[in-house]
């Protein structure tokens, strides 16, 4: 009966340890990658729902503009547009939570806070511009990669 030797299997663990030490920066970039594009396509579909609802409202013969995307004791954010509302998170995970006044809104990716706001008057949903803070830079980016 033949087996392996030690020396085969330490160079067996040596080479997984470097695909391993490969493979996990690629797949840590796929997942901020991923989260741009979920807050890419939630912006598109809000936008989308505030344009459909104000189009309704002006077939029904009403003029006034949707005034809150998020209803009181709703279902999740945005659940005033979106037939399907979106789960809120915690102030350190990735993904929407609200803002500190109405009708503002906080996307997490990548460690940074990039903040929106939907304006009752016009009826838009936009980032908000950030003037400081030691990632100011880097939200403003990402504002413009999520709004593209």
């Amino acid at each position: 009966m033949r087996a392996f030797t030690m020396v085969e299997l330490v160079f067996v663990i040596v080479i997984l340890g470097i695909l391993a030490a490969v493979a996990v920066p690629r797949l840590a970039a796929s997942r901020d990658d991923a989260m741009l594009a979920k807050g890419k396509a939630d912006i598109s579909a809000i936008r989308s729902s505030i344009i459909t609802r104000r189009s309704q409202t002006l077939l029904e013969g009403g003029i006034a503009l949707y005034p809150d995307l998020t209803t009181a004791g709703g279902a999740g954010l945005f659940d005033g547009v979106l037939d399907y509302p979106i789960r809120a998170v915690g102030a350190d995970e990735n993904g929407w939570r609200e803002g500190g006044e109405d009708n503002t809104y906080v996307f997490r990716t990548e460690g940074t806070d990039v903040n929106f706001a939907y304006d009752q008057a016009t009826g838009i949903f936009t980032c908000i511009n950030l003037n400081g803070g030691e990632n100011a830079e880097k939200a403003r980016s990402l504002c413009n990669q999520l709004t593209q």
